[in-house]
């Protein structure tokens, strides 16, 4: 017995007993955690039923971080930007890249099966600030040179991961399994039903997000839940079990669906003390659906969330998360402007409008909302020709109105409504405006916002002129809003611009709408309101958006008085989940802000009016878009543009752009300060095609400009468009000899090779500016590739421009079977070479023959040798590029390029 004692009291087994306690005591404090002792929890129930707002819950909360405070460690990557892996197809990774293009951070889609990972470096530099995986099995899953390259970009770069878990269980896999996450300290469970959903409020992620409240879950809902066993690991969220569970003992499977996973019992992960754990879990009073890896481990920091970022709570922590991982690079300020326009005042059938009561409680709310967002003032949109239309009682509360006026803020609609885009007549139109404008006069309405909103948006956009002209003739208006820009939906995506010096701001819409006047008719029921305020689309606009302008109607604030109603549950929302500051500003300042913080925006992009019929019923009846070009000639110049040109014109059932007074055959319209002329005056220059004509435009100006290829197919999308190449060395000397014949002081001053070789820095700025009009154009492989960004390579047309010039029949006869031309035209039998001009001319009825003009078709002395083969040299790697681009196109090789790519 004595022996038996001794034995097992050993050194060494004394020492196993000692650390094996250790080991469990250590792992059984993280398991049973609890930074939450603290919290306040706050009853949903116990928000005040008014419009009541706390002044402290404006000032900086505690929890609140300033990631960009913390000096961001070198070698932190270059550029703002997030890489992303999704599966395709994906709806959770459809909402990841929503999230990111309401708050407009660029990223980088990876989908599918990832066997390369994309250049993560450039120049030695990081090239992504924050990596997102939708599946954290994704990761788990990467070959493990992949995983190790990555792993070892984000150490070197200080890069941050985010993964998502929402993986559900099959029914004949174990539904209590706990599975162990790859080689991390970490295991999960899925497919739980949680409870009391709050914040850590001691979590270093938090920004946006506001701990302080509990969520109560609805039900049926599934997550995951983690846990961990290293204190690299910290709970942002916590949760409760919705049902305790029993766990399996000693169940051990594995996930082969999963590569580099593999599913373990809990109860098996250590030798000893495996009933002690198992009850420990079962009997955990906190789970934890989103964790914060700080980087201890393996000196990656990660955010792991047990769910898709569909729940609201998620949506802020996704922020918060891209904000601390990149050190504030990629985060939004948290100031939130808004702006709420009530349209249509003084409009209405009787027995929906306002009463005397509406106009009190309409004041009285403003007046509440202006304690804690300074000179907040409602925007009041009028047609005074509908005044006192009601019923009695209405028409008092029209009154009242009016006694009140100086405390609103007014904005003109239209006399009586209707829509600018009917009026093509701009005298009728600005006299139309006259008569709402005499009315705020004789009222003393405030309108110095210089602010308008047209009915349904009409002729905002797409741009109807005339309203743009008498907006400014007759109010001097400088700002609006619309919902149409770029297009209605998806609402993500709406942006502004400025056209005529009116800024027009993206509008948002807040699930109120003429005809949802009362609650219990709400369409689809009350708690679809309920959802869009509680986290839903409204809620989401306020998150997303630094600035929004919201669109309601009067009969909002009649009735059940839903505006009311609406902003007075989302602000306390807001201000319950939320660090977000609510500030106001009026509509001119406002709309400065907007595009302060979005410069990009300035410049509008115009779209086809009649791809959606949203956009064609509110544009005039009068346009259509048949003299839209079928396709466009885009150069590049010097190549042979005008010879095709000409060409082209002499097909039959073909007709080109009206000429330009100043550029000639070019309407230069994508390519310069044209663009901001407008639709109309893009379409002024192309006649209305009769029956089988082809209508196309030429502007060689196109080709390596960056703008275009976004300008020109967001206008005709699905368009052909033309590309004429040459030797680019021959290119290059053509523009040179074309600038000395217009006395172009360096041409005419420098010779060819010097003009080539110039350096810069040491040359003179003019001689450089020559020099890059001679070179940059012929980077062939670098400007097509600029317009595969926009439009699928089937609809670039490639000439070779020196088959044009020497059979310009044969190149015709290509051109016409590639743009599909249901009549080929015979060119052999109007095309004649003329010796003395050296190329080819029409051939008249009468025998003689047209050629183009003197300027066209000169004689210049052979290049020099040196710049010959300087070219060649300087031209080879984006040759070589080109064939094999042109190949990956499946587009024939021009023959100068098949006989560079031989020598």
């Amino acid at each position: 017995m004595w022996m038996k004692l001794r034995k097992i009291a050993s050194p060494r087994n004394v020492v196993i007993t000692l650390c094996t306690l250790a080991a469990f005591s250590l792992f059984y404090a993280i398991l049973t955690w609890d930074y939450n002792n603290a919290t306040v929890r706050i009853s949903p129930d116990s928000m005040p039923a008014g419009p009541v707002f706390n002044v402290d819950r404006w000032i900086q909360s505690p929890y609140e971080h300033d990631h960009s405070a913390i000096k961001p460690p070198s070698g932190m990557p270059a550029r703002q930007k997030v890489l992303l892996f999704l599966h395709p197809k994906s709806t959770v990774g459809k909402g990841i890249q929503i999230a990111l293009e309401f708050v407009r951070f660029k990223f980088q889609v990876q989908t599918g099966d990832i066997r390369n990972l994309p250049v993560l470096t450039d120049d030695n530099k990081g090239r992504y600030a924050v990596i997102v995986f939708e599946d954290l099995f994704m990761y788990l899953g990467l070959q493990s040179t992949n995983r190790n390259a990555l792993d070892k970009y984000c150490r070197e770069y200080n890069v941050g991961m985010i993964f998502l878990l929402h993986y559900h269980k099959k029914p004949e896999e174990d539904p209590l399994l706990i599975s162990q996450v790859g080689n991390f300290p970490l295991r999960y469970m899925t497919d739980v039903r949680l409870k009391d959903y709050e914040i850590n409020e001691t979590s270093p992620l938090l920004r946006i997000s506001r701990p302080g409240a509990v969520v109560p879950l609805p039900t049926p809902n599934d997550w995951t839940v983690f846990y961990p066993y290293h204190h690299t690991y910290t709970a942002v969220t916590f949760a409760s079990r919705l049902k305790p569970v029993k766990l399996r003992k000693g169940k051990r499977r594995s996930n082969r669906k999963h590569r580099n996973t593999r599913s373990i019992a809990f109860v098996d992960s250590m030798a000893h003390g495996a009933a002690d754990m198992e009850q420990t879990i079962e009997n955990q009073e906190k789970l934890y659906p989103v964790i914060l890896d700080r980087g201890i481990y393996d000196g990656i920091q990660r955010v792991f969330f047990g769910n898709t970022l569909k729940f609201f709570l998620n949506k802020i922590l996704f922020l918060d998360a891209l904000s601390y991982l990149s050190y504030g690079r990629l985060s939004i300020p948290l100031e939130r402007y808004f702006q709420i326009d009530i349209d249509d005042v003084f409009v209405g059938i009787p027995d929906t409008r306002l009463l005397i009561s509406d106009v009190n409680a309409l004041f009285n709310f403003q007046s509440q909302l202006r304690k804690n967002i300074p000179g907040f003032s409602f925007q009041l949109g009028f047609s005074g020709k509908f005044i006192y239309s009601g019923t009695d009682a209405e028409s008092e509360a029209d009154r009242m109105l009016l006694k009140m006026s100086d405390e609103f803020l007014w904005f003109p609609h239209m006399w009586s409504h209707m829509q600018p885009h009917w009026f093509l007549n701009a005298t009728k139109l600005c006299d139309y405006m006259e008569l709402n404008r005499q009315f705020a006069i004789r009222h003393n309405f405030n309108t110095s916002s210089h602010y308008a909103v047209a009915p349904h948006h009409a002729g905002v956009y797409p741009v109807h002129e005339q309203l743009y002209y008498c907006w400014k003739k007759i109010w001097n208006i400088s700002s609006t809003s619309t919902e149409e820009y770029l297009s209605l939906r998806p609402d993500h995506k709406r942006r502004g611009f400025i056209h005529k010096n009116v800024m027009v701001l993206p509008r948002q819409t807040c699930g109120l709408f003429t005809h949802t006047m009362v609650l219990d008719m709400y369409p689809g029921g009350q708690e679809i309101l309920l959802e869009i305020i509680d986290g839903g689309t409204l809620f989401q606009s306020f998150l997303y958006n630094q600035i929004n302008v919201f669109m309601t109607h009067q009969s909002n604030y009649g009735n059940d008085r839903l505006g009311l109603f609406t902003f007075d549950r989302e602000i306390k929302f807001i201000y319950k989940w939320t660090n977000l500051r609510l500030k106001y500003e009026p509509p001119m300042a406002l709309a400065r802000r907007y595009f302060n913080i979005y410069p990009e925006e300035r410049e509008p992009l115009w779209k086809n009016p009649c791809a959606q019929r949203r956009h064609l019923e509110i544009w005039s009846e009068e346009k259509n878009c048949n003299c839209l070009p079928s396709f466009v000639v885009v150069g590049p110049q010097k190549t042979g543009t005008t010879a095709l040109y000409w060409f082209l014109t002499m097909h039959p059932h073909v007709k080109s752009n009206h000429p330009s007074p100043t550029t000639f055959e070019e309407v230069q319209f994508f390519s310069g300060s044209n663009y901001f002329k407008g639709l109309d005056w893009y379409m002024s220059f192309f006649p209305t095609p009769e029956n089988n004509t082809v209508i196309f435009e030429k502007s060689a100006t196109y080709f390596d400009q960056q703008i275009v290829p976004k300008r020109l197919t967001m206008l005709l999308p699905s368009k052909h468009i033309v590309v004429v190449l040459i030797d680019p060395a021959k290119r290059a000397y053509s523009w040179y000899q074309h600038m000395r014949s217009h006395n172009d002081a360096s041409a005419t001053k420098y010779s060819f090779y010097e003009t080539i070789t110039a350096q810069p820095g040491k040359a003179p700025p003019a001689l450089i500016s020559l020099q890059r009009r001679c070179l940059d154009p012929g980077f062939y492989a670098r400007h097509l590739e600029n317009w595969l960004e926009y439009i699928n390579s089937q609809y670039i047309v490639i000439v070779d421009g020196d088959l044009l010039k020497s059979d310009p029949s044969s190149a015709m006869f290509n051109l016409q079977t590639d743009l599909g031309f249901t009549e080929i035209y015979q060119y052999n039998k109007i095309l004649k070479f003329d010796k003395r001009k050296g190329f080819f001319c029409q051939l008249l009825p009468t025998g003689k023959t047209k050629c183009l003009g003197r300027g066209k078709g000169r004689q210049y002395p052979d290049m020099d040798q040196m710049s010959v083969k300087y070219l060649d040299t300087f031209y080879k790697e984006s040759n070589t590029k080109l064939t094999e681009l042109l190949k990956g196109m499946n587009k024939p090789i021009p023959g100068w390029l098949s006989e560079k790519s031989v020598t």
